[in-house]
């Protein structure tokens, strides 16, 4: 038995040298599990004519990426929004970190760009993927809730009052003051 598993470890590392050759001698990068799972999930991507992906830091690391959501309707339509992702090597047993890049006025969105978005926290499962992720942040700027807000004052005005949230809003998308917060022009 143990004879077998020294050919089979003698097998496996003249397959890796082989490899190294056919590379040029660089030694190749074994890919996590996570690094597999996203690869698949970026093949598979059907994003909304309104999304874009980028990768800022080259192709070569998958992990960390950018989306840019252009809503088509709703309050927020015209403007441009950035979010920046960051999966763990442990993806998908993990949500990626997801932060908006863009301030915007939003009840599901603090200034800091966390995001209030059920399937990045406590519904996180591993069957749901990235493209899953996009369009439930595509769905916060065409349905913001404000029932589960992180920004607590663009919430109530959002239930109490919706022409002024429309108001509001547009001021920061256009670059402007809500409240005593500035806010640069998205759109």
């Amino acid at each position: 038995m143990i004879g077998a598993m020294i050919r089979l470890f003698k097998v496996k590392e003249k397959q890796r040298e082989l490899a190294e050759n056919a590379n040029g001698g660089v030694p190749i990068k074994k890919q996590t599990a996570g690094e597999l799972r996203l690869h698949k999930d970026i093949s598979e991507l059907n994003l909304p004519s309104s999304c874009t992906m980028t990768f800022p830091n080259g192709k070569d690391n998958l992990m960390n990426f950018e989306v840019s959501i252009r809503p088509d309707e709703g309050y927020y339509l015209g403007g441009t929004f950035l979010f920046s992702f960051q999966v763990s090597p442990i993806y998908p047993h993990e949500a990626p970190k997801v932060k908006c890049k863009t301030k915007v006025y939003h009840p599901n969105i603090d200034l800091e760009g966390n995001v209030c978005l059920n399937i990045l926290r406590e519904d996180w499962k591993p069957v749901l993927s990235i493209n899953t992720i996009i369009y439930g942040l595509y769905h916060l700027f065409t349905e913001p809730n404000w029932e589960d807000p992180l920004n607590h004052d663009a919430a109530a005005v959002l239930r109490d009052n919706p022409k002024m949230f429309e108001s509001n809003v547009r001021r920061a998308l256009s670059g402007g003051y809500v409240g005593q917060t500035f806010f640069q022009r998205c759109i």
